[in-house]
């Protein structure tokens, strides 16, 4: 592999994990962990099992990564979320 090749597919791979955004979820006093289930399970597709660890992260630790992706794809996950009066920001 020539210098150029190697250097073209390192831009490459920097361009793709640039263009991987998060969705965080926050705690907060005011939901319930059955409705944060329900709602990662409907939002981002999560099993039962997903959903309930990251609720339980979330509980311990403050804030979790629950989704992974493209913000195009993100935007209106986190949008349901958001509207489910769940504390979530894209990174």
């Amino acid at each position: 592999m020539s210098t150029k090749e190697k250097t073209s597919q390192e831009l490459l791979l920097k361009e793709e994990v640039k263009t991987q955004n998060e969705i965080v979820l926050y705690n907060d006093d005011v939901n319930t962990f059955d409705h944060v289930i329900e709602t990662l399970i409907h939002a981002c597709e999560h099993t039962a099992e997903q959903a309930e660890q990251c609720s339980l992260i979330v509980h311990y630790k403050g804030k979790c990564t629950v989704k992974t992706g493209l913000y195009d794809d993100l935007k209106p996950r986190c949008s349901v979320l958001l509207e489910a009066g769940l504390s979530a920001e894209i990174v």
